[in-house]
């Protein structure tokens, strides 16, 4: 299969049993501006544009989300702690974006996307998340060419794109 935009990267995600039900467990939580992101995103690109039938392992699942009103880790352990209820032998890492640049020695982020712009490479610099309406949302700060054209580089090497799609 080809992927060429947003459109093509939301429809194989939502034909995807197994990531929509992770997607709709989070949702369930209702945490401010979240996202599923990083390897869950790109590593189903690279595995349909590889043609794999199996999935590829990826370590984790990385949940951000955006709370400037409470940055104490200890309530990420805590929302991790519920979806392994919701969903348990599924390895939940979760991070409030509104702390993170204190760990990675940045200027504070303005919200989980620009978060998402932060992360080492372009290609992992992704996220999805399901709306009120469990519309299939997807983010790409740095657009979507690299990871379709299987490019992986420094995202400090360029400028975020932001809203480009591509």
């Amino acid at each position: 299969m080809i992927i060429k935009n947003k459109e093509d990267i939301v429809n194989v995600i939502r034909e995807d049993e197994w990531m929509m039900i992770l997607l709709k467990a989070v949702n369930t939580l209702n945490l401010p501006d979240w996202w599923i992101c990083a390897g869950f995103v790109r590593s189903k690109i690279w595995d349909v544009l590889h043609n794999f039938c199996t999935r590829t392992p990826i370590p984790d699942i990385d949940v951000i989300y955006f709370d400037p009103t409470n940055i104490d880790e200890s309530v990420e352990k805590k929302i991790e702690e519920k979806l392994k209820l919701l969903v348990p032998q599924i390895p939940w890492s979760v991070k409030n974006q509104a702390r993170m640049h204190i760990k990675n020695n940045m200027s504070p982020y303005s919200s989980s996307v620009d978060g998402i712009s932060k992360f080492p490479e372009t290609v992992t610099s992704l996220g999805v998340k399901l709306d009120e309406k469990e519309n299939l949302l997807l983010t790409a700060p740095w657009g979507i060419v690299d990871v379709v054209n299987l490019v992986c580089i420094p995202s400090f090497c360029t400028v975020p794109c932001f809203n480009s799609g591509g």
